[in-house]
């Protein structure tokens, strides 16, 4: 049944009862000085693709958020291998009767890893940091905290509006107050992203590090997001040697949990991921994310330990509307649904476990849509669909990422194939456009907008549908070409139901907007959720695969 299977949900309910439960749950500091580790030694990852940078709020994908969640702590987090929530920085959290107003009950003797204190002051200072961030580059970049806040204090582009940020106060220094000008259903789940990680004050303004800029396409970060970075997090950054891609974080016996077992982590980026399963046979690396769905059955007989992660992702062909005129078009949106043969993808591209996609959730999250079906694969009803439109000869710049692997898209190039030729049989013609993930790609599709169709897709960061629906769809987003002539009616939809918070009210809110984004705007086509795996040695143990690929390594230990 479909809600046996359910991830748990963090409602309202269970946001009041947290003040209750969170002095219950396990406070890692009190597990001794030393914790668990004694064992010390040096653990290799082989990372699928290079971090974009280290500051957390500058963060978009997963190969930046890795060594992110090693060195930095959040007010919440997540308890491992699931999406429910756990104390971190922050031992209770309590709404007001509105759920407009959260306080924060922090943790005491918290250092950052220059030695400087947290506290409710510093909690403040990241907050009135991320709402002031004072340019277009850094407010692009700053996607995560945008997606969930909606805005800053001084708007730099198109894409944001009025900020659910209000403001923060610290009446003492175990006490921070975060107050909202609106409800969100997000929280207290949203409090959790890495995106909104604690980074010391004296760091941040020491290596200025609001100075992103922006050339063309490329954005350049200051010395804080590439050299510097200072969280409260088991690791502390040591190294990143860009000539051979290695990042190596130190352990911080500082840290005011349980301290790492390990002495060193090292992230060696290896896109390929024939490469990653080789250096593993050889030995040179201890694991490594996203192994070929071909290869689990030969590395688990090798002796390897496959971890496969429940799915908590979606992929999607992204259709932007804002460069080609026919694009915008309902009908030909419509036809390129019926012109994907979904079936044969997950059957032939995707591991197994993985299933066609009917909407922009996966199952396990409340506001899943169960009534939806999938549109069919027809081929004659795609090219009606078309003739009726006028556009029987339409032209697609299609992008999709290089040198990369995706918990969501195993082989992108392989992908692309076959959803070219299912284009192809339809009279369109595809321009194929492959850019390399670590050579603009993101910006290329997300923050410039200038494919036509592209690849992508999401690993939900908490379990609420807006980090999905929301974070897709809910305001102008050059990614699919969404502007407020065309799309305010389904922005103004979103927003009220992401301000929904009652529990069933906020599902049903949301289940609703999953048939419209489906029937009356189709802004692009989901394809499947997929359970993505990590690979390790039969000596290594304390790691759980996250529903989130939100992985920790300080308890790994090396048998």
């Amino acid at each position: 049944m479909r809600s046996a299977r359910r991830l748990s949900a963090v409602t309202a309910a269970a946001a009041l009862a947290v003040t209750l439960a969170a002095c219950a749950t396990s406070e890692r500091s009190d597990e001794g000085e030393g914790g668990a580790g004694a064992t010390g030694g040096t653990f290799v990852f082989g990372a699928a693709g290079a971090p974009d940078n280290f500051d957390p709020v500058f963060a978009t994908d997963g190969e930046t958020f890795r060594p992110a969640r090693q060195m930095y702590d959040t007010l919440v987090t997540y308890k491992p291998g699931t999406a429910d929530l756990e104390p971190a920085l922050a031992t209770e959290w309590t709404p007001n009767a509105d759920f407009t107003e959260w306080t924060f009950t922090l943790r005491e003797g918290v250092k950052f890893h220059d030695g400087t204190d947290f506290n409710a002051e510093a909690v403040c200072f990241n907050f009135n940091r991320w709402v002031n961030l004072p340019n277009a580059a850094a407010q692009t970049q700053a996607q995560y905290y945008s997606d969930v806040f909606e805005g800053f204090a001084s708007n730099q582009t198109d894409t944001t509006g009025a900020p659910v940020y209000n403001s923060c106060t610290a009446p003492d220094p175990t006490t921070a107050v975060i107050k909202l000008n609106k409800a969100k259903g997000a929280f207290p789940s949203a409090f959790g992203l890495t995106s909104l990680s604690m980074s010391s004050p004296a760091a941040l303004q020491q290596y200025d590090a609001d100075n992103v800029q922006q050339s063309g396409e490329a954005f350049t970060y200051p010395a804080y997001a590439t050299d510097h970075p200072t969280g409260t997090g088991p690791f502390k950054f040591e190294s990143y040697d860009r000539t051979a891609n290695v990042v190596t974080l130190a352990r911080n016996d500082e840290y005011w949990g349980t301290k790492p077992t390990i002495d060193k982590l090292i992230f060696k980026v290896i896109p390929d991921e024939n490469a990653r399963k080789q250096e593993l046979q050889a030995g040179t690396i201890d694991g490594y994310d996203l192994p070929s769905p071909a290869d689990w059955e030969t590395l688990k007989n090798d002796g390897f330990q496959v971890l496969v992660r429940p799915v908590f992702n979606i992929l999607y062909l992204g259709i932007n509307q804002k460069n080609n005129p026919a694009l915008q078009d309902l009908r030909v949106r419509q036809a390129i649904a019926y012109a994907t043969d979904r079936e044969s993808l997950v059957r032939t591209q995707l591991p197994e476990g993985a299933v066609v996609a009917t909407q922009f959730l996966p199952e396990t999250v409340d506001g899943y849509a169960a009534d939806i079906q999938a549109l069919p694969y027809d081929p004659e009803r795609a090219k009606a669909l078309l003739a009726e439109a006028g556009h029987s000869n339409l032209t697609v710049n299609f992008y999709y990422p290089t040198e990369v692997t995706r918990p969501y898209m195993p082989n992108p190039t392989n992908i692309f194939t076959a959803l070219q030729e299912n284009l192809r049989q339809v009279g369109i013609t595809v321009n194929a456009v492959p850019q390399p993930w670590n050579g603009g790609y993101l910006d290329s599709v997300s923050n410039n907008g200038v494919q036509d169709l592209h690849l992508l897709g999401w690993t939900g960061d908490y379990n609420d549908a807006g980090n999905f629906i929301q974070t897709f769809f809910g305001r102008p987003k050059a990614e699919f070409g969404l502007s407020p002539d065309r799309d305010q009616a389904l922005f103004s939809e979103i927003s009220a139901a992401d301000s929904t918070v009652d529990p069933a009210a906020h599902a049903a809110a949301y289940e609703q907007v999953n048939r419209d984004l489906m029937t009356k705007y189709l802004p692009a086509i989901p394809l499947s959720s997929s359970p993505p795996a990590l690979v390790v040695r039969d000596n290594i143990s304390g790691i759980v695969p996250s529903p989130l690929t939100d992985e920790r390594f300080l308890n790994v230990v090396k048998g």
